[in-house]
């Protein structure tokens, strides 16, 4: 007897447009359920828990990108999957990529490589392009910062490398946190050595998500922690420009 087999389903928390900061040209943001780090400076805390997502299949994901398709096609976009961490949930990732491209779709994988060892061949031969986080340089930071060990995402960073996988590098700049000039330099010259590196985003931290925190009935770990003015910003931006990276 044929059986027929049950949908891929997945947990998402929701989905969103932006131009700019997810990839190249307008883009699909999808924002999967579910992160294994819990980051000081997080935004979204309401993603950090599978059971908050919203189950749904494969298809009905695809079915909300067609809407747009078109309008992300013509602003030289695609889609994003991004989080929380998508690497939990790496079938359900996989597979949206997968349709993805079939859809003749720019895809991108917004990841902190923690979990890159999950990311399977297949996953990666069905994304374009890799939005890697790296959150510090200074294994015991990233500890600190993220509550994760280092190593798995320069690991990953290593591997996506030997693939010839388009990466651009993020780098959340913090200042007390992800502001120390000797760190930067170890990460600035990590990256130099990866060829598939086309740019570093410095992002600076912003406490656009406190009221999350509030409503959640959490506290905001980084309150008391100012946001980068312009002259620090341009500065770490100027670190890693000396290495011969494009920085922005």
């Amino acid at each position: 007897m044929n059986t027929v087999a049950a949908p891929l389903t997945g947990r998402i928390h929701s989905w969103d447009l932006s131009t700019g900061v997810d990839g190249p040209g307008t883009r699909f943001v999808l924002f999967v359920s579910g992160c294994p780090l819990r980051c000081l400076y997080c935004a979204n805390p309401d993603t950090w828990h599978l059971r908050d997502g919203r189950e749904t299949t494969v298809d009905e994901v695809m079915a909300e990108i067609g809407r747009y398709r078109d309008f992300v096609t013509t602003a030289g976009g695609g889609v994003t999957v991004t989080g929380g961490e998508p690497l939990l949930q790496p079938a359900f990732t996989g597979a949206v990529l997968r349709r993805c491209k079939e859809a003749g779709l720019h895809t991108a994988l917004d990841t902190s490589g923690f979990l890159g060892a999950r990311a399977g061949d297949d996953l990666l031969a069905d994304t374009d392009l890799v939005l890697l986080d790296i959150k510090s340089f200074s294994a015991a930071t990233y500890r600190r910062l993220t509550g994760g060990e280092l190593t798995p995402t320069l690991d990953f960073a290593r591997r996506l490398d030997r693939l010839g996988k388009r990466m651009w590098i993020r780098y959340v700049l913090v200042p007390g946190w992800t502001d120390d000039p000797q760190a930067v330099e170890g990460l600035a010259g990590f990256v130099t050595g990866l060829s598939s590196v086309e740019r570093v985003d410095v992002l600076p931290f912003h406490k656009l998500g406190a009221a999350k925190y509030d409503a959640l009935g959490i506290p905001f770990p980084l309150h008391n922690t100012p946001v980068p003015d312009s002259l620090l910003t341009e500065r770490v931006r100027a670190q890693f420009r000396a290495h011969g990276l494009v920085a922005q």
